[in-house]
């Protein structure tokens, strides 16, 4: 008889899963390791301070160590279980915490056998869906389709986190073209190394599609901005509060005023990459183990600079 434990991706989709009386135990994993610093042991006191106080600096969340504790003590009946199954989707904001995820499965020396339930492409959908995009059968049927992760699977995902947590990104490259049954890994490494400032614009992918949706629609509103992003941020799945910062970060390279955003003369030189905005831009984000504004993206050479904008 299966006893399984689902590891799902936040705490509506756990909400989907028991509407669907899915059985065995679910472990909901709450956190945004796409953003902010990590480190690689998971399992330790350092890896809970570090994301308490980058989620107060940034975001003003209370990191709620008795919650996250909580839920990972579900691991410790490990011998109660006959498999993991983890529900994850196809983004960027997806995939780090899957990487997390396994690589805690491997620190706690858990050894069953993992599952993969991920959405992405649906027959017959011409957009990519999220899990709690699906209906009841479509989520049924994903979960029926759930794949085995292989050996190679497993060190590739141990591989990658500690990249992640590590000083040289570009690392990833190597990673890009690797099979896998991660199906969607591969867009989202890259999707990771475009949202470093661009060397001629020093805009990333995602604040360049910010300032075309003012420049190409008719935005009333930052919050009517917001709901652009959303729907066009492809691979990166970034909440609403992570798009809003980034919205309030470019405030300078356009005007708000009562008939809507307009690009101001910054922002059309940004769009037309005729000056580097990524010091002025300042988004001081650090990505796993290293500080956004420490790199920028070179699309020639198709890899990361390392720069001083302090320099002379």
């Amino acid at each position: 008889m299966n006893n399984q434990l689902h590891i799902s991706k936040g705490q509506d989709l756990t909400n989907f899963l028991r509407e669907l009386k899915i059985e065995g135990e679910i472990l909901t994993w709450d956190e945004i390791l796409c953003e902010g610093p990590t480190v690689a042991g998971i399992d330790s006191k350092e890896f809970i301070e570090t994301r308490r106080q980058f989620l107060n600096d940034f975001y003003a969340i209370e990191f709620d160590e008795a919650a996250f504790t909580s839920e990972l003590s579900k691991l410790n009946s490990k011998s109660g279980y006959t498999e993991i199954v983890l529900w994850f989707e196809y983004e960027l904001f997806c995939h780090i915490n899957m990487l997390a995820v396994l690589n805690l499965i491997h620190q706690r020396e858990i050894n069953l056998p993992i599952y993969l339930v991920c959405s992405g492409r649906v027959k017959g959908e011409k957009d990519l869906k999220g899990l709690n995009e699906l209906s009841s059968k479509q989520l049924l049927a994903h979960y029926k389709d759930k794949i085995r992760l292989t050996e190679e699977d497993l060190e590739l995902a141990i591989t990658l986190w500690r990249t992640y947590c590590g000083k040289d990104h570009n690392l990833f490259k190597n990673y890009i073209v690797k099979k896998s049954s991660f199906k969607y890994m591969s867009n989202c490494l890259k999707a990771h190394l475009k949202r470093f400032p661009d060397s001629i614009s020093g805009l990333s992918v995602i604040e360049r599609n910010m300032l075309t949706i003012i420049d190409q629609k008719n935005v009333k509103s930052k919050h009517h901005l917001l709901g652009y992003s959303i729907y066009y941020q492809g691979y990166y799945g970034f909440s609403d509060f992570q798009l809003k910062r980034k919205i309030d970060n470019l405030a300078l390279l356009y005007d708000e005023t009562e008939t809507g955003l307009k690009l101001n003369s910054k922002g059309h030189v940004a769009l037309l990459g005729q000056h580097n905005f990524a010091s002025e831009i300042n988004n001081n984000m650090t990505f796993g183990g290293i500080e956004r504004l420490d790199y920028q993206f070179n699309d020639e050479k198709n890899e990361l600079i390392k720069i001083n904008l302090n320099a002379d």
